[in-house]
C-alpha cells in the first residue's frame, strides 16, 4: 500500500495537539521551534526559552522583528502578556531543577529503552552542538522527540542501542516521526498511531529497535 510522510509543519502540529494547558515547554532548535505555530489559542501554554525568554509566541509579522526578541535559534519572536526576560543562568537552573513540563528536542538517534543522542555524531569532521540539550534531557519532566524516521541514506534513527555519543540516558517519553508517533515504555517501543497506507509491518522494516503495535487498542 501506498502512504505520504508527514511534512515538518505537519509533525509540529500533531506535537502540539498533545501540549496540556497550563505546560511549561521548551522546544529545541530546528522543527520544533515550528511547534509555536500550532498552538492553539485556548490553552495557556508557557514556552521557555535557555537563552533567557518566558511566555513568547509565535514569530513577528514582516517588518515588525524586534532583534531584541529572539529565541535559542536565533529566531525572531513576539511576547505574550505577562512575559519575562532574565539570566542565561537563571535560565538553565530552571531547565536543571525540574521546573518544565515537557522539552521538544530533535535526534540523530533514539535507542529501545529511551537513551537520546543529538548533539553529535561522532565523525572526526562534525562539528559538536550540545547547547543546552543535556540539561533539557535530564531536568524537563518528559522529553519529547520530532525526527524523521530515517536518515537522508534510509538509515534507521531508532535503533536498538545508540552508536552516537548520548545526550541522555532513559531520557525521551515519546517520538514523533514523518510516519508515527511513538511511547517509550517499560515494555518496548509501543507504536500509538501511524500514516495511513503503512503497515505494521514495512513501519517495523525501517526501525532499528524492536516495535510494539498499539496502534489496534
Amino acid at each position: 500500500m501506498s502512504y505520504t510522510k508527514l511534512s515538518r509543519d505537519q509533525i509540529a502540529e500533531r506535537v502540539a495537539q498533545d501540549i496540556p494547558d497550563g505546560a511549561y515547554v521548551n522546544l529545541g532548535i530546528g522543527l520544533p521551534t515550528k511547534i509555536s505555530n500550532y498552538l492553539p489559542s485556548d490553552k495557556d501554554i508557557f514556552l521557555h526559552s535557555e537563552n533567557g525568554l518566558l511566555a513568547f509566541g509565535p514569530p513577528p509579522e514582516t517588518g515588525h522583528e524586534d532583534p531584541e526578541l529572539i529565541n535559542a535559534g536565533k529566531e525572531f519572536v513576539t511576547m505574550l502578556t505577562g512575559g519575562a526576560f532574565f539570566h542565561h543562568g537563571d535560565s538553565f537552573a530552571m531547565m536543571r531543577g525540574g521546573h518544565l513540563d515537557i522539552a521538544v528536542l530533535g535526534a540523530f538517534q533514539v535507542a529501545e529503552n529511551g537513551d537520546l543522542a543529538n548533539w553529535h555524531t561522532g565523525a572526526p569532521d562534525a562539528i559538536p552542538a550540545v547547547g543546552g540539550a543535556m540539561d533539557l534531557a535530564v531536568g524537563a519532566k518528559k522529553v519529547f522527540i520530532t525526527t524523521d524516521h530515517v536518515t537522508k541514506k534510509g538509515e534507521p534513527k531508532i535503533v536498538a542501542e545508540l552508536s552516537y555519543p548520548a545526550t541522555g540516558l532513559k531520557c525521551v517519553d515519546r517520538i514523533y516521526t514523518d510516519l508515527c508517533v511513538i511511547d517509550v515504555t517499560p515494555t518496548g517501543m509501543t507504536v500509538i498511531e501511524k500514516v495511513d497506507g503503512l503497515s505494521f509491518e514495512e513501519l517495523q522494516a525501517m526501525t532499528g529497535a524492536k516495535l510494539v503495535d498499539g496502534t489496534s487498542k
